[in-house]
């Protein structure tokens, strides 16, 4: 996914027609990127940011069957979850995807353990074949030798059961390369701006690209929207109104999550907590803890949803009221908010709207998907090529991406075996060889590649030691990343794990990639300002109370780049 083959990509766009084009690069529109090129179809994919630059990139990064919707009695969502994290975990992208354990901690001595054991009990069998480790009950002392950190008067015994765990937008990106190796064509940076027509048939889209400028009419024989909270954004632009027959609505909920340092929180085990709304996670990540979520409707800026001061104080009230020592405003590293796509309408109640997902055709030649969760994302994906297909007129394979591995999975368990050789060969830690095999899998191989290349893109980049400076070059000659942006925020994780948000490390990335695409001193000099302003906008946002001055100071603070739309 290098500059040339983005070259290549939008060359094919404007001469070639599709079986199926996909129009959103979130981990829906991978997976239906995927799941109809391996139908045999040809596709071409479209995404009018970078891929996962949305809500698949500001998940609780859980692959998880939802352990409250157990209490809501919704077994086929939780079961169809569960199947698709076992499948994640064992075939699909054991490299991505891994078990975590989690407490749940009890506060009543009798009824509360049957109560929610049960639950947990169901929740390790639902999914079919163990995947994962079995719950166990624990008593007051040994939870707390799992958990230090809590407050002994905070439970009087727990439950610890697993669930799994993603970088989301990683997920999401390596998902579209998978498509890509398989024929998609797939580009970002090219939005949607309306669509061709044959009569009332929709028969493809009017492209423009944002990087070029120019205007593309990509012909496809079946349109498949999966652009989650911009649904109703692109059924106005296809001539139908949302919520009318035949057309589904879409509601955002907004969910906000703190990055602490991981010794601020004196835990062995992640953990899961009730409160008057929903649940409330405190996530391992790396040297970190992720901490969220909030859940409140969101109508502003979708393109960056603020964190505001009251998003950021209801979640450390909620978690310290269960910690030894309390988290304070300055032992937040990182903030980051997401907008869920839930099917239902609007209200101040999002908690309660679904998270079923719908398949629709609005119109011939058209087909819609949304909803869902992140976890599902392959079932999404399969249901709304089953309906494109249905009105191709020709006989389709039915889906194979139960079997079909995320790039980098084949053969991973052989090289983390041989991490040692791998690190003695690079010259590196074996330690910082693991991490990056939990990153690329067996694609570690191209990383390690460079770094024999250039032995100095085997150093960590200063203002980011937690990566390499081969990683942010991987990340604009395979990853296919346009911006400073992309890799600060996604192909890595700087933006949220240092303290200054990435900020010292922008000059260096910067110089890094500049010879790759091309960049003279004054882009170089445009990318970082660019950086730079969205940093600040963002922590602006985040001294504000309420959601619509939060959203306005962000809108007024961030500077729009010349490259970005």
């Amino acid at each position: 996914m290098g500059p040339r083959a983005r070259e290549a990509a939008l060359r094919r766009l404007s001469e070639d027609e599709f079986d199926v084009l996909v129009v959103g690069g979130g981990v829906v529109g991978a997976g239906v990127a995927l799941d109809a090129v391996s139908r045999g179809l040809s596709v071409a994919l479209v995404e009018a940011r970078d891929l996962a630059a949305g809500t698949s990139s500001r998940s609780s990064k859980l692959i998880h069957g939802g352990l409250r919707y157990l209490e809501q009695l919704d077994f086929r969502l939780v079961r169809e979850a569960l199947r698709e994290r076992g499948l994640l975990v064992t075939r699909l992208a054991p490299h991505l995807v891994r078990p975590v354990p989690f407490l749940f901690p009890l506060r009543h001595r009798v009824w509360e353990r049957g109560y929610v054991g049960a639950g947990v009990l169901l929740y390790d069998t639902l999914g079919g074949a163990r995947a994962l480790p079995r719950h166990r009950q624990l008593s007051h002392s040994r939870a707390l030798r799992e958990a230090p950190g809590l407050r002994s008067d905070a439970l009087v015994g727990a439950i610890q059961y697993y669930d799994a765990q993603v970088d989301d937008a990683r997920f999401t990106m390596m998902l579209a390369r998978t498509a890509m190796q398989y024929g998609a064509c797939v580009t970002t940076r090219t939005k949607v701006t309306g669509f061709l027509r044959d009569g009332g048939r929709v028969t493809g889209a009017v492209v423009r690209d944002l990087e070029g400028g120019a205007e593309l009419r990509v012909r496809a024989r079946q349109v498949i929207n999966a652009t989650g909270v911009w649904t109703d954004e692109i059924q106005r632009l296809a001539g139908a109104s949302p919520g009318s027959r035949g057309s589904v609505t879409v509601q955002a909920s907004k969910g906000v999550h703190l990055v602490v340092p991981r010794e601020k929180i004196r835990l062995d085990t992640g953990l899961i907590l009730r409160t008057e709304k929903s649940v409330l996670f405190v996530i391992p990540w790396g040297p970190h803890w992720i901490v969220g979520t909030t859940d409140t409707p969101w109508d502003l800026d979708k393109v960056e949803p603020a964190p505001t001061r009251a998003d950021i104080d209801y979640i450390l009230e909620h978690v310290n009221a269960v910690l030894r020592t309390p988290l304070t405003h300055d032992d937040v590293e990182g903030v980051y908010a997401g907008l869920r796509p839930l099917l239902g309408g609007s209200g101040s109640e999002t908690v309660k709207l679904s998270r079923e997902h719908a398949v629709i055709r609005p119109e011939p030649g058209l087909v819609i998907v949304a909803g869902g969760k992140y976890t599902t994302y392959r079932v999404m994906a399969k249901d709304a090529v089953d309906v494109a297909v249905a009105d191709l007129g020709q006989k389709v394979p039915a889906s194979v991406t139960d079997r079909v591995p995320v790039l980098g999975a084949a053969g991973f368990e052989a090289l983390r075996n041989n991490r040692r050789r791998l690190a003695g060969r690079a010259g590196l830690p074996v330690a910082r060889v693991e991490h990056l095999l939990g990153r690329y899998g067996s694609c570690v191989e191209e990383v390690l590649a460079l770094i024999e290349a250039d032995p100095g893109l085997g150093e960590p980049i200063p203002g980011a030691q937690g990566y390499l400076k081969a990683e942010a070059v991987y990340a604009v000659t395979h990853e296919g990343a346009l911006h400073l942006e992309d890799i600060l925020v996604r192909r890595t994780r700087v933006f949220i794990e240092e303290r200054d948000h990435g900020l010292a490390a922008a000059p260096e990335v910067a110089a890094l990639i500049a010879p790759v695409l091309g960049w003279d001193d004054d882009r170089v000099r445009e990318e970082i300002d660019a950086y730079r302003s969205g940093v600040e906008a963002d922590l602006a946002a985040q001294r504000e109370i309420d959601d619509a001055t939060a959203n306005a100071v962000r809108l007024s603070t961030a500077a729009p780049a010349r490259h970005v739309a």
